[in-house]
């Protein structure tokens, strides 16, 4: 389910599309899936473009053969090499997390971020307001 427009720190939206997705899916059976996964996957980046235009695209992984109608759509995501970074994150401190790769672990490394989209990886629901978060930056070397 993909939203275009402005996003960070909007709770309310997240949890819409959230529940939209989830609705979608529980009511074909994809919820029960024991390797399923949900991604937040960020196809723009919000410091270069125009908030009116970023993209996202809330997610959960289906089999190759699932159906798709009205707002839901389907996309795969490319392969690749990714630095995949593990958090235990609040709501709020997701900026932080996100910050912490681009500012402090890609500078360090021999890498550089490539041009493919982000994304965020949850492998289970978020407990006491709790994310348990792999965040997933596609990377080439330099």
């Amino acid at each position: 389910m993909r939203h275009i427009g402005p996003y960070k720190g909007n709770e309310e939206l997240f949890r819409g599309l959230w529940q939209n997705i989830m609705t979608w899916a529980g009511s074909r059976g994809l919820m029960a899936q024991s390797d399923l996964r949900s991604l937040a996957v960020y196809h723009d980046d919000p410091n270069i473009a125009e908030e009116m235009k970023l993209r996202i695209s809330i997610c959960i992984t289906v089999p190759e053969d699932t159906k798709v109608d009205g707002e839901i759509g389907k996309m795969q995501i490319e392969g690749g090499q990714y630095v995949v970074a593990k958090f235990e994150v609040q709501a709020h401190q997701f900026a932080d997390a996100w910050n912490w790769i681009y500012a402090s672990w890609i500078p360090e490394s021999a890498y550089q971020p490539d041009d493919k989209p982000c994304f965020e990886m949850y492998t289970e629901e978020p407990k006491d307001e709790t994310f348990l978060v792999d965040i997933c930056v596609p990377v080439r070397s330099m």
